[in-house]
């Protein structure tokens, strides 16, 4: 019974820490290259290929080297909703930095993450821009988690939003230039958008 009252307490505590952190997005795949997307080039492939995903993460520590940086852990499931091909899952695993900027008592963050991706399926997107480029495929492949955000609470001065980020997002999977399976081409990125919560 100690042991049990002891377990209660210790997650109350943590979870009164505000360390966690939940995320659904919805996107569709674009052509376009990572730098193009970078540059402010957008634009969907086909509106009837979507990936729906929900993310959860764990913070790691707050202000980095005391910038206004904060560095989680974050693990995503994804459903990629396919036409050609039986609809396809995936996992994806990451180290994620957010650079917060406060101004006139607002936030925005720009967040950079780091990862591994995995698919059941090749994605369809993934499959052309191999075939494209005469190039292979893999189901596991190196991963970027690129966002842009504001919270919500703050602008709309509404404290019970306050840590609800809405943002826009660039889920991103490629060999790395061939280091991964040898794969250059065939990679993907999803033009996302997304509401996150952190508590």
């Amino acid at each position: 019974m100690k042991l049990l009252l002891l377990l209660v307490l210790g997650l109350n505590l943590i979870a009164a820490q505000n360390n966690y952190s939940l995320r659904v997005a919805v996107g569709k795949p674009t052509f376009y290259s990572f730098a193009d997307i970078m540059t402010g080039k957008f634009g969907a492939y086909r509106n009837d290929l979507k990936v729906y995903n929900i993310d959860a993460g764990y913070l790691l520590k707050k202000d980095l080297f005391d910038w206004p940086l904060d560095l989680y852990l974050k693990g995503g499931l994804s459903y990629y909703d396919e036409t050609l091909q039986s609809d396809t899952y995936g996992a994806d695993i990451y180290i994620k930095l957010y650079y917060n900027i406060d101004f006139y008592k607002n936030r925005v963050r720009i967040g950079f993450g780091e990862g591994a991706s995995y698919t059941n399926r090749i994605l369809e997107v993934e499959q052309i821009d191999a075939q494209n480029h005469n190039d292979n495929n893999s189901h596991y492949l190196n991963y970027l988690d690129v966002s842009f955000d504001f919270d919500l609470g703050k602008l709309l001065k509404y404290k019970a939003l306050d840590e609800t980020y809405m943002g826009f997002l660039i889920k991103h999977r490629s060999g790395i230039f061939g280091l991964i399976h040898n794969v250059k081409h065939g990679g993907s990125n999803y033009e996302s958008i997304y509401i996150e919560k952190n508590f």
